[in-house]
């Protein structure tokens, strides 16, 4: 299983995380950047099986990225064990782990 990271530190809104994700999986510029087209290339379009790690989220990056935290953890678990997705804080404490 690959794993992919996005750490926060680096990511400071939602067009910079878009374009990190396009970057990180290849994707062309037809990519929405937008929840649904998300969504779509989540479930559908990249590879499988696959870990997500988010890095270094705070309370307040939380609140900003919400969203997106929420539609992988659905994807999660749509994909049934094909997509791993993980939270971790700057302390390297795991907040959210299922797999």
């Amino acid at each position: 299983m690959g794993k992919i990271e996005f750490d926060f530190n680096q990511i400071a809104d939602l067009p910079a995380f878009y374009r990190h994700f396009a970057e990180r999986f290849a994707l062309g510029e037809g990519f929405g950047a937008n929840l649904d087209a998300l969504w779509d290339v989540v479930t559908g379009d990249i590879s499988l099986p696959v870990e997500i790690e988010f890095l270094n989220l705070n309370a307040r990056s939380k609140r900003r990225f919400g969203a997106i935290i929420l539609l992988f953890e659905e994807a999660e678990e749509e994909l049934e064990g094909n997509l791993r997705f993980n939270i971790r804080e700057t302390s390297s404490t795991a907040v959210h782990q299922r797999g």
